[in-house]
């Protein structure tokens, strides 16, 4: 009896061992999935998970940027009266104020050219590094920016009536903060967005293809990938479709 007793209670050390080094529990095994390293250049979000087909991204939205559309209470409202914003146009201050938001980005971990291009959205296209949204290059009428452009702010930006911050154009303080050069973030349809400037030029429209982005080499893809730019004119981030296949975002 005794021996029996010895042997159920090895036994039993034996599996909870091997329970413990494996990491396998009743629920079944534990699965780590790790985020591309690209991502570790955002600095600015709730959470970034992945589960190998998505990079799932949750953020606020808000700025961590000076704005006058912050309430005139917050430490990081900033007075701007102009006399120029984006494109020297003069500013004029819209009535909305910043107000945190509550957005999950779902971006695809391994982008690749879309055997159908998706037309963007009059709405959030991507999201910068500091957490902020970018939007395409129409209002929400689908119009385009010519009446919203004298409302951006002194970092080219601005806010919706539901307190939601992003910006159309060159978001000024990333390209302040990492270079004219510099990544900037990313398109849902996973890939990068860099800013204006490259080997040493200013990037124009016509040295990109119509989804406003082309295939060279960058400091984070010495090989090369596919990846947008934005520049001064329209269409600024993006062209009317998107290169690869969207995720989503919900808001």
């Amino acid at each position: 009896m005794f021996r029996n007793f010895f042997f159920l209670s090895l036994l039993s050390i034996v599996l909870f061992s091997s329970c413990k080094n494996t990491g396998v529990d009743p629920g079944g095994p534990i699965v780590t999935i790790s985020v591309p390293e690209i991502y570790t250049k955002m600095y600015k979000y709730t959470s970034i998970t992945s589960d190998g087909t998505f990079v799932i991204i949750k953020s606020n939205g808000n700025p961590d940027h000076k704005s006058v559309y912050f309430p005139t209470t917050d430490t990081s409202y900033q007075n701007f009266t102009g006399p120029t914003t984006f494109g020297g146009v003069g500013f004029l201050k819209s009535l909305n104020t910043i107000s945190a938001q509550n957005l999950t980005f779902k971006i695809p971990a391994n982008p690749a050219l879309a055997a159908v291009h998706s037309a963007t959205p009059v709405g959030v296209i991507g999201i910068a590094l500091n957490g902020v949204p970018f939007y395409n290059q129409n209002e929400v009428a689908g119009q385009p920016l010519t009446n919203e452009i004298p409302s951006f702010d002194q970092n080219w930006g601005h806010a919706l009536p539901s307190g939601k911050y992003h910006y159309h154009v060159e978001p000024l303080f990333l390209t302040t903060k990492f270079t004219r050069t510099g990544l900037l973030g990313f398109l849902l349809d996973g890939f990068p967005l860099y800013g204006p400037d490259e080997a040493g030029a200013t990037v124009t429209n016509a040295m990109l293809d119509a989804f406003h982005g082309h295939t060279r080499g960058t400091l984070e893809y010495p090989n090369g990938i596919y990846h947008y730019h934005v520049t001064s004119t329209a269409p600024y981030i993006v062209g009317s479709q998107f290169y690869g296949t969207p995720g989503t975002v919900t808001q």
